[in-house]
């Protein structure tokens, strides 16, 4: 389950990153972050960071079991099953984690990225036929979770498959969507949505869309900043790590290298990226960003940080934000 959800507790994670940061790393910020107040985490899962400027990609999910062998907080990870990750292997690993650490583990599934499924060779099929896909990866995941044996024959295919190792509670499953069309179509299946953050009336739109189409669950946000003690270092960094966020997801999922990413983002402005990622050195103002959304209603709100100057925002944080939020 996604720890808080009953009580109506507010969590506050720290985003890990892969694509920015060596896995060893990461662990390091991730113990760190709990250390300092933070009380959630939340993992990307990528083979190919964004950009060449990036430069890292480790594999999610052994990650996962070191960083929550290493801390006590609940962890979520975003992935795309039905082409690199058959969903039968996706629930297995899901399965072996919330089986280790119980009620630590949830997981959102997304149609992804051809940056990233494209290393299979299997081409990339319109939206339509993703959201078909990923609905069927997500039924069979739900299935094999909940005790089954699921054979399945349609855009993924499974044969008699039965997961032997189980946990007490399946982990929560939730869909991630950029798109009030996406969050209508995972509705049907997902326990609740992710999406990344955006003014509020239209983060309301994609809540309204998903809620239209049956989802009951809880909204995820993870937010995009950059905090640095130096406003110019702050600017600067967000635009050279996260520029290739300024295009619709329409456009960054038709995008196969981390290269013809950095082409694409040539001529992006750094006042482009600060439409996208709430940049700012005052504390005051991340506090006021952040309970926007917990006005709203938001319970689970991760931060990513998309600058490599982590420590400093995971201490300043720390000190001067969470308090305020998590006591507030």
């Amino acid at each position: 389950m996604l720890t808080g959800r009953e009580t109506g507790h507010l969590r506050i994670g720290y985003h890990c990153s892969h694509e920015q940061f060596p896995p060893s790393q990461l662990l390091r910020l991730v113990m760190k972050a709990e250390g300092s107040g933070f009380n959630a985490a939340l993992s990307s899962d990528h083979f190919k960071p964004w950009s060449e400027a990036q430069g890292e990609s480790g594999y999610a999910w052994a990650f996962l079991g070191a960083a929550m062998h290493a801390t006590s907080i609940p962890f979520g990870v975003v992935c795309a099953p039905g082409q690199r990750y058959h969903p039968a292997i996706l629930a297995q690993k899901a399965a072996t984690l919330q089986e280790m650490f119980p009620g630590r583990l949830w997981v959102a599934l997304g149609s992804g990225q051809l940056l990233n499924e494209g290393i299979t060779g299997q081409g990339w099929p319109p939206k339509d036929v993703l959201n078909t896909r990923l609905a069927e990866s997500a039924s069979v995941i739900k299935r094999l979770l909940n005790g089954e044996e699921v054979t399945h024959r349609g855009l993924v295919t499974v044969e008699r498959a039965r997961l032997y190792s189980l946990p007490a509670t399946p982990p929560t499953i939730i869909g991630a969507a950029q798109t009030e069309a996406t969050a209508e179509a995972i509705g049907t299946w997902a326990d609740g949505m992710i999406t990344t953050s955006m003014p509020p009336d239209r983060l309301k739109g994609m809540i309204e869309a998903f809620r239209r189409g049956g989802g009951e669950g809880p909204i995820v946000v993870k937010i995009q900043i950059s905090y640095c003690r130096d406003e110019e270092k702050a600017e600067r960094e967000a635009w050279e790590q996260w520029r290739t966020h300024v295009f619709p997801s329409s456009i960054t999922t038709e995008v196969e290298h981390p290269e013809q990413f950095d082409a694409l983002t040539s001529t992006v402005r750094r006042e482009d990226v600060r439409k996208q990622v709430f940049t700012s050195s005052d504390l005051d103002e991340h506090v006021e960003n952040i309970e926007r959304y917990v006005r709203m209603g938001i319970r689970e709100i991760y931060i990513h940080n998309v600058n490599r100057e982590q420590e400093d925002f995971i201490d300043d944080f720390g000190r001067k934000v969470l308090p305020l939020i998590l006591d507030g």
